[in-house]
């Protein structure tokens, strides 16, 4: 029988699962491998080697949202759907033994429901997993 993490993995978003690196973020703009799921522009990269399986950034840009309240509460429901909706995205990762750096670029130009975040983020995960495939 398998342990508990196994049957159900932590919802977490921990510090380690955080891109703070300034190499890979130079990376990331340099390679510019992009998609867009609607509101965000997804520009990833994959890595050789991590101690997570992804490392993921959330911008929401300052040219479209003045107020940084604003900001921060977009940037707030991006995480929460991220962390809620990782654990497939991370079980794919982990069977095809692969790494990848996520940058998630808000592009609405108006604040919008959870809902729909969450809906982008889990078309965003699908879309990042067909691209990866058919590198392979």
């Amino acid at each position: 029988m398998g342990t508990m993490t196994e049957l159900n993995p932590k919802l977490t978003f921990p510090k380690s699962e955080r891109l703070c690196s300034k190499t890979i973020l130079d990376r990331l703009f340099a390679e510019k491998r992009s998609l867009f799921a609607f509101p965000f522009r997804v520009v990833f990269l994959e890595l050789e080697t991590a101690e997570v399986p992804c490392q993921s950034v959330f911008t929401v840009p300052k040219r479209m949202f003045k107020r940084a309240v604003h900001r921060n509460a977009i940037r707030r429901k991006m995480r929460e759907a991220f962390r809620l909706n990782k654990a497939s995205f991370y079980s794919f990762l982990n069977e095809n033994q692969k790494h990848v750096a996520l940058m998630f670029i808000y592009i609405e130009k108006e604040e919008i429901d959870f809902k729909k975040i969450e809906k982008g983020m889990k078309q965003a995960f699908s879309k990042i997993e067909k691209t990866l495939k058919s590198v392979d």
